[in-house]
C-alpha cells in the first residue's frame, strides 16, 4: 500500500499569516509592504465604566450589607444571550434605600454597578435623579417625550436617585407610575435612593406606586447622618 504524502497543516496565527499571503499575491501586493495591523489592546469594561459616571462616584465602593446581597442576587439573575457569551443582566430584584440627604446612598448606588462589572457580568445602565427624569419628560415641541420614558422604562439596570425631592403633582404621580409599573411587570432590577421615610412614600407617591415599590423592592434605611456635612468636620 502506497503511503500518501501530506503537507503538515498549518493551525492558527500561520493558517491566517498563509491565507494572507495567498491573498496579496493574487492581487500582486509586495507582504513587505502591506501594512500589519495592531494587535487589539485587552479591554475590561471595568475601564469603560467611569465615562458614564459622575466625577465624585467612580471610584464609589459599595460596603452596605443589604447593598452587597443585592449585587449578589442580580449577578446571580444574569444570562448569556448565547451559547459562550457573556453573561448579562437582564432581570432582578430591586432595592429601595432610604435615608436623609448626605446618608451615603447615591454613593452606594454607583459603588453597587461597578461591583456588578467587576463580579463579571456585563450591564446595560443608566442613572438620572427623578427631578431631571420629570424635566426631560416634560411635553415640549420637537421631543419625543414618550420614546425617551420608554427608553428609561425598559433599561436592564437603572439608577432613580432623589425619589421624592421633585414637587408632587398629578402629572409626576402619573409618569412615575408608568415607570415603576413597567420595571415591576419585567422585574428589571432597579436602583432607587429617597430623602423621605419609607412610610412616607405613599402619600407622596400614591397608593399605585408604593404597592409597587413595596412588592418589587428590598428596603433598607440608612443612618440618619450626613456624611457629607461629617467628612466636611472632619
Amino acid at each position: 500500500m502506497h503511503s500518501r504524502h501530506r503537507e503538515p497543516q498549518l493551525l492558527g496565527n500561520e493558517a491566517t499569516l498563509e491565507r494572507m499571503a495567498r491573498i496579496l499575491a493574487a492581487r500582486n501586493i509586495d507582504p513587505a509592504a502591506a501594512p500589519i495591523p495592531d494587535a487589539p489592546e485587552p479591554f475590561s469594561p471595568l475601564d469603560a465604566l467611569p465615562a458614564g459616571m459622575p466625577p465624585r462616584y467612580r471610584s464609589a465602593v459599595a460596603d452596605q450589607p443589604t447593598v452587597l446581597d443585592w449585587v449578589r442576587q442580580v449577578s446571580e439573575a444574569a444570562v448569556a444571550p448565547s451559547r459562550g457569551a457573556r453573561r448579562q443582566v437582564a432581570t432582578g430584584p430591586s432595592l429601595l434605600m432610604a435615608g436623609v440627604v448626605g446618608a451615603g446612598k447615591t454613593y452606594q448606588a454607583y459603588g453597587a454597578v461597578r461591583a456588578l462589572v467587576q463580579s463579571g457580568v456585563g450591564v446595560r445602565w443608566r442613572a438620572t435623579t427623578a427631578a431631571d427624569l420629570y424635566a426631560d419628560l416634560r411635553p415640549r415641541p420637537g421631543v419625543d417625550s414618550e420614546r425617551e420614558l420608554a427608553a428609561v422604562s425598559r433599561c436592564p439596570l437603572l439608577i432613580l436617585d432623589d425619589l421624592g425631592a421633585a414637587k408632587a403633582s398629578e402629572w409626576v404621580e402619573e409618569v412615575t407610575y408608568r415607570l415603576i409599573n413597567r420595571r415591576y411587570n419585567y422585574e428589571l432590577p432597579t436602583l432607587i435612593t429617597t430623602n423621605l421615610a419609607i412610610r412616607d412614600l405613599r402619600s407622596y407617591l400614591g397608593d399605585r406606586v408604593a404597592s409597587r415599590l413595596a412588592q418589587m423592592t428590598t428596603r433598607v434605611e440608612f443612618e440618619p447622618v450626613d456624611l457629607r456635612r461629617h467628612s466636611a468636620a472632619a
